[in-house]
């Protein structure tokens, strides 16, 4: 159990670092001069007062984290950093009396944070802005991981933040470094991350948005998170200027961050462009939302430019993990919204901000399947299995194949728990998907006219276990009911 009070020293710190960010929508409280502006106050004194009592009692551990150390440390930030987020959103809708239950503010927290964009919430349009501002700010710090943020502050708490990084990062490949040090390597990427939103909120300022709605579908946009401030989603503005800008954004978004650090720090991109995950990720949103717009002009749906606009914009959407709609895309014919959703398993690169399995994981089980066929042919043959012209190490292939096959058994385990509460069979998988993706909307009673509300207390809750799953990469948390992790 001592090996734990490191960890909780950190987390400790990590809560105080959280509770600040509360200031941000309290600040837009008190400008509007909304009547919920005490409830960020008393959430940043409460959350700010239990991080300070668990760093007080555990300040005399200062050894540096272990790599096990990172594992639990991150599993116990995505459980219980909802749990603080939650608070300003359950005190708020009390006061302007419209109470939610905890299930309800902890899956709207869990959705925020995880970058999901999944909501329980009806009437957004009348919420004050600042528990609108709230709920997509929750999203732009889960986007890059708030984790990786710490790993640049922490070392000057003689905390290291390497483990960190490598438990936080999104994908196989965690152990290339950017710089020298982990430090620089996190602020580069927050750097990185930064800057991107910064154009994104000014090209949708210029193209039409009010400056705070800007700033919030900013938020959303580049977390590829899809959370809006309107009922309507994305509708609301109905300006195809406007679905272009989130477009193009959603594309930069959904590739490597590392790669634009390295690009940007070396003067060129040729590297980028280069980079087999990039080209594959490109092809499946673009090329995906061409095959889409085609089906919907050729099944009359729409004419050709409307048919090319709906389609291009809620394939990169769904298919980014960001959520948005401005359609209701269940009335398309079935192929469309099937194929949306089993393209957000995949059309993702490592790194980026969106969930799923990542494209490099799928590039890798193609190569290695390619490989066994041609074992069929010619058993003698050598062939390694490349990967941008790289070998890539059989140590990382069993890692994606164990990676598949706990995520395969994950979504089938969820699905069949949501079928046992009587839930029909095509929201049932679909939640599940969604959720474990990070996507959001799924099929069914959960599809983009619709939210989560429609579920139990408890169908609730295995969603919200699909959204934590997901965002940890599934492994993490596996790692931690193994009996060998906790021995000595």
């Amino acid at each position: 159990m001592r090996d734990l009070f490191p960890v909780l020293r950190v987390l400790g710190v990590l809560m105080c670092m959280f509770a600040l960010s509360m200031a941000l929508p309290g600040a837009v409280a008190w400008w509007q001069q909304e009547a919920v502006w005490q409830v960020y106050p008393i959430s940043m004194a409460l959350t700010l007062a239990a991080g300070l009592l668990l760093w007080w009692s555990m300040r005399g551990y200062r050894q540096e984290l272990q790599p096990r150390h990172g594992v639990i440390l991150v599993t116990l930030v995505w459980l219980l950093l909802p749990l603080c987020a939650s608070l300003p959103l359950w005190l708020a809708m009390a006061q302007l009396g419209r109470p939610i239950s905890f299930t309800h503010a902890y899956f709207e927290a869990v959705s925020g944070l995880t970058t999901t964009g999944s909501t329980v919430l009806t009437g957004l349009d009348e919420l004050p802005l600042s528990v609108n501002f709230w709920r997509t700010f929750l999203q732009w710090l889960g986007g890059m991981g708030i984790l990786i943020l710490a790993v640049a502050i922490l070392p000057l708490l003689g905390v290291g933040g390497c483990q960190l990084f490598k438990a936080e990062a999104a994908g196989p490949v965690k152990d290339t470094k950017l710089t020298p040090r982990m430090t620089e390597t996190a602020k580069g990427l927050w750097g990185v991350y930064a800057a991107i939103s910064a154009l994104c909120a000014l090209c949708f300022w210029a193209g039409g948005m009010a400056p705070m709605d800007a700033v919030m579908h900013m938020f959303t946009t580049v977390s590829l998170g899809g959370l809006s401030s309107h009922d309507s989603s994305f509708a609301f503005f109905d300006s195809p200027l406007l679905e272009a800008v989130a477009v193009c954004f959603m594309l930069v978004a959904s590739c490597n961050f590392t790669l634009y650090f390295v690009a940007l720090r070396k003067g060129h991109w040729a590297g980028f462009w280069r980079d087999p995950e990039v080209r594959a990720t490109m092809l499946a949103l673009v090329g995906g939302g061409l095959l889409v717009g085609l089906l919907l002009w050729a099944k009359g749906v729409y004419e050709p430019l409307q048919a090319l606009r709906h389609g291009m914009f809620h394939v990169v959407s769904v298919a980014t993990t960001t959520g948005y709609a401005t359609q209701d895309y269940l009335a398309w014919p079935v192929f469309a919204p099937v194929f949306m959703l089993l393209l957000s398993s995949v059309a993702t690169s490592a790194g980026s901000t969106g969930g799923g399995i990542k494209m490099v994981r799928m590039l890798i089980l193609v190569q290695q399947a390619r490989r066994e066929l041609t074992r069929l042919v010619h058993p003698r043959a050598v062939q390694p299995v490349l990967l941008g012209g790289r070998v890539v190490d059989h140590r990382m292939i069993f890692s994606v194949l164990a990676f598949m096959l706990v995520y395969g058994a994950t979504v089938f385990a969820l699905s069949m728990v949501l079928l046992l509460t009587d839930l029909d069979p095509l929201t049932a998988f679909s939640a599940v998907l969604a959720s474990v993706n990070c996507t959001g909307p799924g099929l069914g009673g959960i599809g983009p006219s619709s939210n989560y509300a429609v579920l139990t207390d408890f169908q609730t809750w295995v969603c919200t276990l699909g959204m934590l799953l997901g965002r940890l990469e599934i492994l993490s948390f596996m790692a931690l009911l193994s009996p060998a992790f906790w021995r000595r």
